[in-house]
């Protein structure tokens, strides 16, 4: 198993306290892969706010409306990794466990 790989499962069930009562919380375990999680990785890593509103999220947990579920070449896409901006959800390409943890620490600089 990729040493990212690991370190994103190691980071399951850890909340982190950050400054100004911002904090973070990592879930991520091994799935058996399906067309909705090619990867076999089920994540969902969360910012929060002192209130305890979401204000930055990254997830596979459930589909998502989208206006757009086309990927490159007009396939249509299954995949239900995304990203959620307080109310806002996006698509989320989904590269490795590595990436989604530089991904998410990227939004977080940007909010905290």
């Amino acid at each position: 198993m990729p040493d990212s790989l690991n370190t994103l499962l190691e980071l399951n069930g850890y909340t982190f306290r950050l400054d100004k009562g911002y904090w973070v919380k990592f879930e991520a375990y091994l799935v058996k892969s399906t067309e909705q999680i090619p990867h076999g990785i089920s994540y969902c890593i969360t910012l929060h706010d002192r209130h305890n509103r979401r204000i930055v999220g990254f997830d596979n947990a459930h589909g998502y409306p989208s206006k757009s579920r086309r990927k490159k070449f007009g396939c249509r896409r299954v995949t239900w990794d995304h990203k959620h901006n307080c109310e806002t959800v996006s698509l989320y390409d989904f590269e490795s466990a590595v990436q989604l943890i530089e991904d998410f620490w990227e939004e977080v600089s940007k909010i905290v």
